[in-house]
Order: C-alpha cells, then structure tokens, then sequence
C-alpha cells in the first residue's frame, strides 16, 4: 500500500507541537526540515567546518514537518481532525507560521478515493451500522442504518471519536428529543441522532464544506424534514434548545463552550462531547464541572475520551 506523505508549513517554534499533533493522528514518524538546524557556516565547528552554504540556501524558509500516513478507511477523518487541531493550536499560539497542509506519494485527486476500497459497513453499537453509500448491505430487522460518504469532512464512523459518540447517543435517545450537533461535520451524528427517534435535529458547523457534504448525506438518508444543516457557530446565531447535545470537536473548543452551551440545553439535558485525547481529559472535566454539569460517563478508546453528561 502507498504511505501518503503529510507536510504541514510551520517554524522552529511550532514543529514540536505540529510533531504531536501529527503522532496523535497516526502517523507512523515524521520528520522535521528546518534550516536553523544547519549551524552557521561562517562559524565552523569540527565536521561543519566542510558544509557548503548553498546547503542552507537550498532549503525552504518555512520549517516542514513531514510525516506518514496510512490510506485506509478512516484517512478523512484523520486528515479533516488534523485541520481541526492546527487551526486551534494557530488559535491558541502565535509564531506557528501557516500551517498548510500539503500531501506527497499520492496525487489529491487519487487519494480521495484510494481509501474508500478499505470503507465497509459496520456496527456502531447495538442498532445502528454505518454503511458507505457505494456499499452493499442486507439489514436486520433491528438495524438502523446510517449511509455515508463523508468525502473530506469528519465523521465516516471510523474514528474512535465518533464511534462513542453514536454509542452514547444511543444510550441516551428513547425518541421524541430534540438534538443538536455541534460541529458536524459529514452529518454522521446528525443522521443517526434521527436514526434513533429526535424528532428534530439541528446540525451546525462552521465549515461550508462540511455544512454542504452534510446536506447531501441528511438527503440520501431521507431525514431532510427532521434535520437542518446551517453553517455558523451555534452561540452567535441560533436559539434551538435542546434535550441532547453532541459536541465531537475538540477539548479546547468544548471548554470554552461549556457554559454558554448550558442556554442551548433544558435542565436536566444531556451533553455528550468527545474529540478529547486523554491528556486533556482532566481540562474538559475540570470545565464541565465548572460549569455545573454532573459527570454521569466517561468512555475511552485508544488515545481518545468521551464524555456524557447532564445539565443540572
């Protein structure tokens, strides 16, 4: 199988965290191009007495972390959280350049579909299975079946994220409630939300792609009438309350949302977030609390975290 190169546009600053941020999605190593790392060959020092400046002059202004990934079913998602986690670590520090993401080995327009030979449907808990929409599926009586083609936005069911997700949402729906989804992303949580009975759904992100690839899978499943998909950030435009709120983004984002995200849920409301590596765990408790939520689950998966918790 081809490695598909990832390449993320930085400075010396931001390749250690770029470098985490890289490792947490997966890839199996990287490496770092920096030009500060050639010592100053008008100061030499034993072996360095011999590099040839054009070395340095040769090498991009911009640090480049590179780094290797697999292209297997849950790549999108891979990729799509990857933006999700440069974008709020260039919102958190400054100094980090860029962040462009480029990618080798596999031209873009292959390594959109090389992936979905390895996407086939499977079971994300006791009724619901995630099918790609270009997949064959016999269902069971029992079966809710959500169809997916996530194309470049988050949410193909793969990532252990959003895996707990629908597993919580399915503890949590007896049918009847109102949902919202914030950051939805391919609309997968949306879709199963209504799968297991909301009577109606709201499904936010601020990410026009993904507002729109959203759209497409809410009508291939039929639930246009019971989920709306708007693009905005749910605290600046919308009044929708709700009985459960799913929240699968990331740890900086869910503490800051906490609270007002309490206006958006009746009392005694659920609100199930994820998106959390567990080193950020105790931040997104320690947040929820404040905001005085009651814990009521804490699930993990690999390096992941989901939370479920109740609004007083």
């Amino acid at each position: 199988m081809d490695w598909i190169e990832i390449i993320v546009h930085t400075t010396t600053l931001g390749a250690e965290p770029v470098t985490d941020q890289l490792m947490a999605e997966g890839a199996t190593g990287t490496m770092v191009e920096d030009r500060a790392d050639i010592p100053d060959p008008d100061k030499p020092n034993g072996y360095w007495e011999i590099i040839d400046p054009k070395l340095i002059e040769s090498m991009p202004e911009d640090v480049l972390v590179h780094a290797w990934l697999e292209p297997d079913a849950g790549f999108p998602e891979r990729m799509a959280s990857l933006r999700q986690r440069l974008g709020a670590l260039k919102e958190r520090q400054s100094g980090l350049g860029s962040l462009e993401i480029e990618t080798k080995n596999v031209r873009d327009e292959d390594w959109s579909e090389v992936w979905k030979q390895f996407y086939k449907p499977f079971r994300a808990g006791r009724k619901l299975v995630v099918k790609p929409t270009w997949e064959q599926y016999d269902a069971q009586p029992e079966d809710e079946v959500i169809e997916i083609d996530p194309g470049m936005a988050f949410g193909s069911g793969t990532h252990e994220t959003t895996g707990m997700c629908l597993e919580l949402l399915e503890d949590a729906l007896h049918g009847g409630e109102r949902v919202i989804d914030v950051g939805t992303g391919s609309g997968i949580l949306a879709i199963g939300a209504a799968k297991l009975g909301a009577r109606e759904v709201l499904a936010i992100d601020i990410d026009p792609m993904a507002v729109k690839v959203a759209k497409e899978n809410i009508a291939h499943n039929g639930l246009s009438e019971t989920i709306t998909a708007v693009e905005g950030n749910l605290l600046d435009r919308q009044e929708m309350i709700c009985e459960v709120c799913v929240a699968n983004i990331i740890a900086d984002v869910i503490c800051a949302f906490a609270e007002p995200l309490t206006h958006h849920i009746v009392p005694g409301g659920l609100f199930i977030c994820s998106g959390i590596i567990k080193e950020r765990e105790q931040d997104v408790l320690d947040a929820l609390h404040a905001a005085g939520y009651e814990v009521l689950e804490v699930r993990r998966k690999g390096e992941w975290v989901a939370m479920l918790s109740r609004r007083p």
